[in-house]
């Protein structure tokens, strides 16, 4: 399993609010180039959203069901990528003093991926979430999800996933 981290420096209730706006996914969640609500409330149990994904001139279209909703602390989702399958992404958000500790567990669960599931797909995940808890991060405490072009944003120094 893909198990990763990350301190944030805000509060829980800052964290929570980007995690509950379905219009920032695109923000933090690596890969995506956009983002909107399809139906139901984001982030209520059942709610969905579209996503893109943009790879130099290809682009797919994939979608993110809420599963498991705990207002403020935790936050379960299914991704699923056309041909692909779908992935569980679980996120736990702790307070941390005056901080936030965020602790995000993935694993591929249908299709292609569930099936191929294996200790070198954990590690490109490890990858993945690096850079995505770092613009989680960056994204909180700066209160913009503008702040760099998403190619450039896994370079830089302040990601401190650990």
């Amino acid at each position: 399993m893909a198990v990763r981290h990350q301190l944030i420096r805000r509060a829980p209730e800052a964290v929570w609010a980007v995690l509950a706006d379905p219009s920032r996914y695109s923000d933090w969640v690596v890969g995506t180039s956009d983002s909107k609500p399809l139906d139901g409330d984001w982030p209520e149990v059942g709610s969905r959203l579209l996503y893109t994904v943009r790879i130099g001139p290809w682009s797919g279209d994939g979608e993110t069901v809420v599963r498991r909703c705990v207002p403020g602390a935790e936050l379960e989702l299914e991704a699923f990528a056309k041909g692909i399958g779908s992935a569980r992404i679980a996120l736990d958000v702790r307070p941390w003093g005056e901080e936030t500790l965020i602790i995000c567990d993935e694993h591929p669960l249908r299709g292609l991926g569930g099936r191929w599931h294996n200790t070198l797909s954990d590690a490109v995940i490890q990858l993945r979430h690096r850079d995505m808890l770092g613009r989680l991060a960056r994204t909180v405490e700066n209160g913009t999800g503008e702040d760099r072009p998403n190619a450039d944003r896994a370079d830089e120094a302040s990601v401190r996933a650990v």
